[in-house]
């Protein structure tokens, strides 16, 4: 495993913030020049993913949340999105489609559409000590591309 390029951003978890996660992973994964679905799919999984730290590691309080971005191998994109908040009671139970613990307006869907959209979902986590999530995504050179 070869890391050719990395970032780490760290933001408070106001609402704004996500729309500048999903920016800041777009724009470090642009350097693999993904197609405009891929990109897509990296900024929706991370927006995914950002949201479940706002809404559900922090919901009375406002925290800390990192985000990891690497290049691996030079085709493989890295998102490690993590918080210290409450973490999550059941993690077998969250994983599955249509649950949640965030109220009537939400849909329960994060983890299943970060699993659909990336190629591998790696999740963590430690009651009152936080969440970690771990998604892969390979970007295949295209012809054409260097």
């Amino acid at each position: 495993m070869i890391i050719t390029n990395y970032i780490k951003l760290e933001f408070p978890s106001y609402s704004a913030n996500e729309s500048f996660a999903r920016a800041a992973a777009a724009g470090f994964a642009a350097q693999l020049d993904p197609t405009l679905e891929e990109l897509g799919d990296i900024k929706t999984a991370v927006s995914e993913a950002v949201t479940n730290c706002i809404v559900h590691a922090y919901p009375d309080s406002i925290g800390k949340i990192t985000m990891r971005l690497r290049i691996i191998d030079g085709e493989k994109l890295e998102i490690t999105v993590r918080d210290w908040g409450r973490g999550i009671a059941d993690l077998e139970k969250a994983m599955q489609p249509m649950y949640t613990t965030g109220g009537e307006e939400r849909s329960g869907m994060g983890f299943t559409i970060m699993e659909s959209f990336m190629d591998k979902l790696k999740v963590k986590t430690k009651a009152q000590k936080g969440t970690s999530v771990t998604m892969l995504r390979t970007i295949k050179q295209r012809r054409g591309r260097r």
